[in-house]
């Protein structure tokens, strides 16, 4: 288990051509993690293992080419390969802000998917195709555009229309500097990979941008194209559609209720996004955060305000932190 390293941490590592091979007869056995098993890796390049079963015998597996039930955190996972099992790139575990692509997997004679992640839990990570085993959000599938690759890795930096510039989540960082040492964090939101781009143009997501046909150089940015008031950057922060007007973040009018609990909220939201409830007791005073972090659903989310029982009358706002 767990070729070039195994349960540890690694940190702004380069894990480089390990293999892993076994040989097994006629019982079921597993050979995992060409690059790593178990642990974590963080601001790591994962580049050219394998993990290879010689010879099938009943049940006998070979998985994980470059990771086996690893968290990876801003990790670069290409070039590597399985043969006779699932997820060249990466088995089990997680990934956050991580690029898994380009990898292979052979299970014995037919290849499965591209070969890239089985089993994963992926949280703003760049994979093709968009996984369908583990769970997670804002995954896209568009090509790294990585500067060079091929031969013994070529150049991984992130080219400057990368759509993995900006398009990661903070609260994933580990550390503040990537693999060059430089800062992690540029233009507000870091990048996908090991790698942070270091003269961003825009101050969102390119994955976002470019999805929507939008220009990656900051024009676009502070541009309200709905007609909703919000601006491309407020749309992009809200995780809406910024050229459609009917995708908004709005509350939605309360029941009627004699519920004695409390007072039951509404609101648009999108799955994935986080949300503030704060509530007033009239339009001109502040208003107060009453609760953090509230799990957006797809479509519509809903809190009940159990601080609410008296006469009110009550105002409420929500925000996205």
């Amino acid at each position: 288990m767990g070729a070039g390293a195994s349960s540890c941490s690694l940190y702004n590592c380069l894990v480089f051509s390990n293999s892993a091979s076994t040989t097994y007869f006629g019982y079921a056995a597993l050979t995992a993690g060409g690059g790593v098993a178990y642990g974590s890796a963080n601001n790591c390049i994962i580049l050219g293992n394998v993990v290879q079963l010689d010879e099938r015998s009943s049940g006998a597996v070979a998985d994980g080419g470059g990771a086996y039930e690893t968290a990876l955190n801003n990790c670069t996972v290409v070039d590597n390969g399985v043969a006779g099992g699932y997820g060249g790139g990466a088995y089990g575990g997680s990934a956050y802000n991580s690029i898994i692509y380009y990898n292979a997997a052979v299970y014995y004679v037919s290849l499965v998917g591209a070969g890239n992640v089985t089993n994963v839990t992926m949280n703003y990570c760049c994979t093709f195709p968009t996984p369908t085993s583990g769970s997670g959000y804002f995954n896209f599938t568009n090509v790294p555009s990585f500067i060079s690759i091929g031969g013994t890795g070529g150049n991984l930096h992130l080219q400057a229309n990368s759509p993995c510039i900006n398009a990661g989540n903070n609260a994933y960082a580990v550390g503040a500097t990537d693999l060059d040492g430089n800062p992690r964090i540029v233009g507000g939101t870091m990048d996908i990979g090991a790698y942070e781009y270091q003269t961003p143009k825009s101050a969102i997501s390119y994955a976002y941008l470019q999805q929507y046909g939008l220009p990656t150089d900051g024009s676009a940015d502070d541009a309200d194209l709905d007609g909703t008031t919000f601006n491309v950057y407020q749309d992009w922060i809200a995780g809406l559609n910024p050229t459609n007007p009917a995708s908004v973040l709005d509350m939605l009018s309360p029941p009627t209720t004699n519920n004695a609990s409390g007072v039951p909220v509404s609101w648009e939201s999108v799955s994935g996004i986080n949300y503030n409830l704060l509530r007033g007791t009239n339009l001109t005073s502040a208003f107060t955060i009453i609760q953090r972090n509230i799990v957006g659903q797809a479509g519509t989310t809903s809190y009940t305000d159990a601080t609410a029982t008296n006469g009110g009358p009550y105002f409420y706002q929500v925000a996205v932190p």
